[in-house]
């Protein structure tokens, strides 16, 4: 009997620690089951998508974003030698690594000489801008200045995302293109390939002009020189004035007379015509 009971009290302690494990088993698989069916947050799979989450969630984020901005500067330089500044500024933007996009040289003749004025557009590294601009400055006197930015970021990460996509679409395309059987199905897809790869090479073609106009900052500078005009009152200019003055009369009198010329050759035929029927009535 003792045996019997002996037997019976182990096998109710092993059933009670049976059940116990199980549910202590049951309790720890319960939040492991929940952290595992628990919607996560969307991963991005490219650095533009990630940009653009940063973008739009605000704080501390935006900060990391990589800002795009095109700089436009504009200078007008008052300088002695108008040509002489255009070679130098032309010189200082190709050793500062940039280039010349264009150039103009104008000259206005006076009495008492000629006057030039000018235009050059230079493009230089972003980071040097600031920098190449005090030293243009030093050629002459600074009679106004300039710099804008144009914040292009958002569209830059939108291009850059919707080229990704098309990039992964184009490449679900090509594998499509080698399961396809049939003619129309390969003309289908090959269709589908051309137009995807036309919106690519467009998205492409906007990226590196952006990349070009951030990298490169466009400087206009306007030159001038000072104003070399002057007036002398002595005999040999009255002269001068006096003897323009005969000759613009002359000239003015000379195309009076052609005004006039056919007005008189008018009237001397119709002069002629009257006398003509007068001797005939008196006849």
């Amino acid at each position: 009997m003792k045996k019997t009971y002996l037997l019976s009290a182990l096998l109710l302690v092993s059933l009670v620690v049976l059940i116990s494990g199980c549910m202590s088993a049951d309790k720890d698989a319960g939040p492991l089951s929940y952290i595992t069916n628990e919607k996560t947050a969307p991963e991005y799979d490219s650095v533009a998508d990630e940009a653009v989450r940063q973008t739009s969630s605000g704080g501390a984020g935006t900060a990391s974003v990589d800002r795009k901005t095109i700089t436009t500067a504009e200078m007008s330089l008052e300088v002695d030698d108008v040509p002489a500044a255009i070679g130098q500024i032309s010189e200082a933007a190709r050793a500062s690594g940039g280039y010349v996009s264009g150039s103009s040289v104008y000259a206005h003749t006076y009495d008492s000489g000629t006057w030039k004025d000018g235009y050059i557009t230079v493009r230089v590294p972003e980071a040097q801008h600031p920098q190449f601009m005090d030293d243009i400055a030093k050629l002459g006197e600074v009679t106004s200045r300039s710099v804008t930015g144009q914040d292009v970021t958002e569209e830059y990460i939108d291009l850059t995302a919707r080229l990704e996509n098309l990039e992964r679409q184009e490449k679900r395309l090509f594998d499509v293109l080698n399961m396809s059987v049939t003619v129309e199905e390969v003309l289908s897809v090959e269709k589908e390939i051309e137009r995807v790869r036309g919106e690519i090479d467009s998205l492409t073609g906007r990226l590196t002009y952006l990349n070009d106009r951030v990298e490169l900052s466009t400087i206009n500078v306007r030159l001038t020189e000072p104003d070399r005009v002057a007036y002398s009152w002595g005999l040999k200019d009255a002269f001068t004035e006096s003897a323009r003055g005969f000759i613009s009369m002359v000239n003015a009198l000379i195309i009076l007379t052609g005004y006039l010329m056919p007005i008189v050759i008018l009237l001397a035929v119709f002069g002629g015509i009257l006398i003509g029927v007068r001797r005939m009535v008196r006849r």
